[in-house]
């Protein structure tokens, strides 16, 4: 099997999936806007409700793709679970009470980390040995392309045919990776029934090598910092793009310069795998993004743009790197559960970060955009702060893309 799956198979699955997970949420928002003629706050509340689950979902989910004989199959199932959900949320609107329609948000929101953290932890059994380290970059790269394209998409469908449409084609682009998931190859020499420990077990077997693992804690949390300033930043959009460029439609072309910027860099890191060390990028990568934060309060719209260029610079390598590391430093067995539960933990951040400077923001502008800066120079700091344990070979190895 591992023989018969290419990586051109994984990739095409993950980028479906990302794409449509991406495209999701701002074609519920829409939906709710056209069928329930829900209030912003309500629509909001719809996204906030399928991404903020996700911190509980996550470490659970990873788990159980540790334990199971055939993770690929196990993660489908929660492929299908998760379009079910956006499904019997487009169904709902309008039709059940808006408390009903929330709480299948969240359910369905609990499974979000499958698309994200537990499709990367099953790459080592694609690619094997150098080829790895390569073959990370461009997984990386499938977010930066999804993050472009996810928005772009449920915009464009829902101008042409309608917001329900949008949310059915998000549906669809999640269906359209089941294929790839389902053949992905199983662990070697796992036997079924072969686990004799409970899943609590295996959750805090999970987070002690989280937060045991010198390198490993670091750049969890330099990542998950970061992703509270990268949330800040993105809850400030819509008004940088109305203040400074003339409209706040235009601040999802900032969005777009971002994607193709991180693109772009992943792209150049994926031909260079060899040329940094991941651990150096993570703390890099973040100054980098506090330093495109400050540009961007300086409210001059070619800044702007630049600033917004160097962020996606940072963001992409610095998720490379993360990947980089956490399959460097996790163990065979708590692969899924280390990759679903940084994800989760990032998305909570992410989602903290951008429900704190969207009232700040309408405040200060500026004083949102510096915080966020200071943020990111805290997760540097933090990078450092945390005692590194003695460089092993491991740890020297250039970055795995």
């Amino acid at each position: 099997m591992r023989r018969r799956y290419s990586l051109r198979l994984y990739l095409a699955g993950a980028v479906a999936a990302r794409a449509g997970d991406e495209m999701s949420g701002p074609a519920l928002m829409l939906a709710g806007f056209a069928l329930a003629g829900s209030t912003v706050v309500e629509a909001s509340s719809l996204l906030a409700g399928i991404t903020i689950s996700a911190a509980v979902g996550g470490p659970v989910l990873g788990a159980l793709l540790d334990r199971a004989g055939r993770p690929g199959r196990l993660l489908a199932g929660a492929l299908v679970m998760y379009a079910a959900g956006l499904g019997v949320i487009l169904v709902g609107l309008g039709r059940l009470p808006f408390a009903v329609t929330m709480v299948i948000a969240v359910v369905t929101g609990l499974l979000g980390p499958a698309l994200s953290g537990g499709w990367t932890a099953q790459l080592p059994r694609v690619v094997l040995g150098d080829r790895l380290q390569r073959a990370n970059a461009f997984d990386a790269m499938t977010f930066s392309v999804a993050s472009l394209a996810g928005p772009a998409l449920a915009g464009g469908v829902a101008e042409a045919l309608g917001a329900p449409s949008a949310v059915v084609v998000s549906v669809v682009l999640i269906a359209l990776a089941l294929p790839a998931a389902w053949l992905l190859p199983a662990p070697p020499g796992r036997a079924r029934g072969a686990q004799t420990t409970s899943v609590i077990s295996d959750l805090a077997a999970g987070i002690r090598i989280i937060v045991g693992r010198p390198s490993l804690t670091r750049a969890t949390f330099t990542s998950i910092v970061s992703c509270v300033a990268q949330g800040m930043l993105t809850a400030c959009i819509p008004l940088l793009g109305e203040r400074v460029l003339g409209g706040a439609g235009r601040g999802a072309v900032m969005l777009s310069c971002a994607a193709v910027s991180a693109l772009v860099a992943n792209a150049v890191l994926a031909r260079f795998p060899r040329s940094v060390a991941p651990d150096t990028i993570i703390w890099a990568s973040v100054l980098v993004q506090a330093v495109a934060l400050a540009l961007a309060a300086t409210g001059s719209p070619v800044v702007l743009i630049v600033a917004v260029l160097i962020a996606g610079a940072g963001e992409g390598p610095q998720l490379a790197a993360l990947f980089a590391i956490r399959h460097r430093e996790a163990p065979e067995p708590l692969r899924g559960q280390i990759f679903a539960t940084g994800a989760s933990l990032k998305i909570t951040g992410f989602a903290l970060g951008a429900a704190v400077a969207g009232p700040m923001a309408t405040w200060s502008l500026p004083g949102a955009l510096a915080l966020a800066a200071s943020v990111a120079v805290l997760a540097a700091l933090g990078f450092f702060a945390i005692p590194s344990a003695s460089a092993s070979p491991s740890e020297d190895c250039a970055i795995s893309g």
